[in-house]
């Protein structure tokens, strides 16, 4: 029956009630849809943030870790040594900078450890105060 009536043009196809139904529907699909994009690029934002504040914080955490090496290697525990070397290959991994930098310090960093494996402790000793010395460049 509605449609009959619709086809003959007696009644309106939609209800001033029903459009206005219809555009609330819209507007708070719209609002959502600019709401989700700005949460979206906010949050964007803290994560770049957030890479930043994490890059000092591990370049922080991989000079404590080469100086506590450097602790161990000057008394000759070479076991301690190669942990705290191990922490800081991991922790460098999460270190954004000059590259060639943070290339170079790893390097150092390496070539302290198989010192220390060799148990030279001068060589290693050298090369873990030249890989902190680069780190605290960064």
């Amino acid at each position: 029956m509605a449609f009959q009536a619709f086809i003959s043009g007696s009644q309106p196809a939609i209800t001033t009630k029903a459009f206005l139904n219809i555009m609330n529907n819209i507007k708070k699909t719209v609002l959502t849809f600019f709401m989700a994009i700005s949460l979206g690029a906010s949050s964007a934002i803290a994560f770049a943030e957030e890479a930043a504040n994490s890059s000092a914080a591990s370049i922080n955490e991989t000079i404590a870790h080469v100086e506590n090496a450097l602790v161990e290697v000057n008394k000759s525990d070479f076991s301690a040594a190669h942990l705290h070397l191990k922490a800081a290959r991991s922790s460098s991994e999460h270190i954004t900078g000059n590259e060639a930098i943070v290339k170079q310090a790893n390097a150092s960093v390496i070539q302290g450890q198989i010192q220390s494996k060799h148990g030279d402790v001068k060589k290693s000793s050298d090369e873990l105060n030249k890989a902190i010395e680069l780190y605290k460049s960064l």
